[in-house]
């Protein structure tokens, strides 16, 4: 308990429609009034699947990306977590999966009060066996959570799928990290899987869902960090 007082007292929050969600330096987002924890994109056995494609990987993303996902959760005490799409891969995933990690995972799900996969492009029929609720979007308070951020305005949206990331330049040295992007009615979450890639926010592509550039709350080694959007810089 001490651990997560400490943790949700450090890490910066980020203000969402009306709600607080606190972002924490794994990437996933925790919403501290109903102990929900949020986490986009793990696109688990990503390794396997381009291994299966000729393009050899190290195998062992899932089981870093569990790791990292178990430490969250255990450390911020979390009693809810939601997926927000694209947790798989693909719909093959399940079959790939090593037992030792499909374990783990079960029982992951299995430790907390409810779990809810949110449908994703890469995973719309998410396999049962690992347990939890599955739904295309959710609502918790003012918030809408789904996997695609929707074009135009969308206020109080929670999604992942475009991967948000961020370069900032400190006296000459650059630097491209993972970030949460937000412009106060709506967030995208980081891809939180450990083997995905980032689309920089001053990318035009980021112009559907954004009017202007958003805030980027950039994932450090020794924190969250929130850069303005006039700082960020293209790659």
């Amino acid at each position: 308990m001490l651990e997560t007082a400490r943790t949700l007292r450090d890490a910066p929050a980020i203000p969402v429609n009306g709600a607080v969600l606190i972002a924490d330096i794994s990437g996933a987002a925790f919403e501290p009034e109903t102990a929900t924890l949020l986490v986009a994109d793990l696109h688990l056995e990503k390794g396997s699947a381009f291994a299966a494609k000729g393009q050899l990987l190290p195998p062992y993303d899932t089981r870093e990306t569990l790791r990292r996902l178990i430490e969250a959760v255990t450390r911020l005490g979390a009693r809810r977590v939601v997926a927000l799409g694209d947790s798989f891969h693909d719909l093959g995933a399940d079959g790939r999966i090593h037992d030792t990690d499909a374990a783990a995972l079960a029982t992951l799900v299995g430790s907390v009060e409810d779990w809810l996969w949110i449908e994703g492009n890469h995973d719309p029929d998410p396999p049962a066996r690992f347990g939890g609720r599955t739904a295309p979007e959710a609502r918790l308070g003012p918030l809408t959570l789904r996997h695609e951020p929707r074009n135009g305005a969308a206020p109080g949206e929670v999604a992942g799928h475009l991967h948000p990331c961020a370069r900032l330049s400190v006296r000459g040295r650059g630097f491209r990290r993972r970030c949460f992007a937000s412009d106060g009615s709506r967030l995208v979450l980081p891809a939180f899987g450990a083997f995905t890639g980032g689309l920089n926010v001053c990318d035009p592509a980021w112009r559907s869902v954004f009017d202007v550039r958003p805030t980027a709350w950039m994932l450090g080694d020794a924190g969250v960090f929130p850069i303005a959007g006039r700082r960020l810089r293209s790659d």
